[in-house]
């Protein structure tokens, strides 16, 4: 049945890409046009989109099909913030300017009743910044890394934490063959979700990650003790900001200047081949684990958000974010949302369970 017609929303995906974003682009779409009759706006490549007016009608055929595809439909961006755009000049020199203006003004110009915003916690913290502007937003949460507060689970991560396994399954039978530590690295920020949840789906004998600075003395002990018990191999799974105790996270330098985690996977295989002379290599996943086809818990969960934002926009209940709790779609206001980092609790159940099988978390728990 359908409701009081609704004239046009406007959408955008930013940040980084992951599985599940055409789902729920998908959702917005059909969820709008056969609920209340209403048009969708799709801005392309995330903000930068919405300061260059970069944005066209959504029809219905345009989502058919796109429901098991990766990536998304609209493009993305995690650089762009129209509060410091970057713009080029003529003579090559690069400088910033507040473009949040002409943002807003484009929203106008379209006559959108507000907008969703299809993001992590930097483009949920862009979207409240507009929405103290007078912007009526609606925010959708969406990172493999699963680190926002005020939802269960992220789309996005179920599908990247079952890449990482399949990888460490197929790690094993390399580090079985010739007897070696195979250190794999994941990404995750900081937060430890996939490296946990791969973890121990793939059976990882040490999982290191950003909540527990680890000891390389407990990490080698770990391997010392599987090898008198006959274990000539071990898997250490290490998530991306993971850091030694006294040390820091690894960062790399990219071509830009900015700095990004990576590097101690590499890191953790040399020190374990120094201490143990243990042959060991490193295997660093990164950007797998954002593409591929969504899950089927993945396509769910971001049908079921995209449903969910719809009806708030219909209902006029703005600046908040969708979210799953306890089993259930549900919201929260968008300032409470990006209020924190969700990590993982070190004396959580989940961790607890990892202890009881022999996970090894680096540290003497």
């Amino acid at each position: 049945m359908r409701g009081m017609a609704m004239s046009k929303i406007g959408i955008l995906t930013g940040g980084g890409d992951c599985p599940g974003l055409n789902a729920v682009i998908r959702a917005v779409v059909k969820g709008s046009l056969y609920g209340y009759g209403g048009k969708i706006i799709g801005f392309n490549n995330g903000f930068k989109g919405l300061v260059e007016n970069d944005a066209w009608l959504i029809h219905e055929e345009a989502v058919s099909g796109i429901l098991p595809r990766g990536g998304t439909i609209l493009g993305t961006t995690n650089r762009d913030n129209p509060f410091r755009f970057e713009i080029k000049g003529e003579d090559g020199r690069v400088r910033y300017e507040d473009c949040s203006r002409e943002a807003i003004r484009h929203i106008e110009r379209w006559k959108l009743e507000g907008l969703i915003v299809v993001g992590g916690d930097g483009s949920l913290a862009l979207a409240h910044r507009f929405s103290m502007m007078g912007v009526p937003v609606i925010g959708i949460p969406k990172t493999i890394d699963n680190d926002l507060l005020a939802t269960e689970v992220t789309f996005g991560f179920d599908t990247a934490a079952a890449t990482a396994t399949d990888a460490i399954d197929k790690i094993h039978t390399t580090a079985e063959s010739h007897h070696r530590a195979m250190v794999v690295e994941v990404m995750g920020r900081n937060a430890g979700w996939i490296a946990l949840q791969g973890g121990m789906a793939g059976g990882g004998d040490i999982i290191l990650i950003p909540e527990l600075p680890f000891c390389y003395e407990v990490v080698t002990a770990a391997i010392r003790r599987r090898r008198d018990r006959g274990k000539k191999f071990s898997i250490i799974v290490v998530a991306e900001g993971a850091y030694p105790e006294g040390g820091k996270p690894c960062y790399q330098e990219v071509i830009s200047g900015a700095r990004r985690l990576g590097g101690i996977g590499p890191a953790v295989a040399r020190e374990i081949e120094l201490r143990t002379a243990m042959e060991s290599r490193a295997t660093v996943l990164g950007h797998l684990q954002r593409g591929g086809t969504p899950s089927s818990f993945d396509r769910v969960l971001a049908t079921r958000f995209g449903v969910e934002a719809v009806k708030l926009a219909h209902n006029n209940r703005w600046n908040r974010m969708v979210c799953l709790q306890a089993g259930e779609i549900t919201s929260v206001p968008l300032k409470k949302a990006i209020a924190g980092t969700k990590r993982i609790n070190p004396e959580g159940r989940q961790v607890k369970a990892a202890l009881a099988v022999g996970t090894s978390f680096g540290q003497n728990l």
